[in-house]
């Protein structure tokens, strides 16, 4: 019995640190959505050119982040459910079709 409420405490950190993870991610994703319209109206405006790239450099590391924080999140929840489920080909397939996505 003690061993149940062990594992139903976990699932509901688990679903906390999904909640979490997302939660960030819709911000970063305001945030970098609003930035790029900046850019936008930047490059409307015929802004100098060095200035900006500065904000698409800006953009470019908020993006990075963001991304940075997906994969933490994925290894911590979905790789770690995939090889306790027994998928362990199928997450490793898609660690590294990640990774050949990100090295273009």
């Amino acid at each position: 019995m003690i061993h149940e409420h062990a594992e139903h405490a976990h699932g509901n950190h688990h679903d906390e640190a999904k909640a979490e993870t997302k939660s960030d991610a819709i911000k970063r994703l305001s945030y970098i959505e609003g930035h790029l319209a900046g850019v936008k109206k930047m490059v409307d405006d015929d802004r100098y050119c060095v200035d900006i790239l500065r904000q698409t450099f800006a953009v470019r590391r908020a993006l990075q982040k963001l991304e940075s924080q997906l994969i933490d999140g994925h290894l911590r929840t979905c790789v770690v459910d995939g090889v306790k489920e027994g998928r362990e080909e199928q997450v490793l397939s898609e660690l590294v079709e990640l990774y050949e996505i990100a090295d273009r």
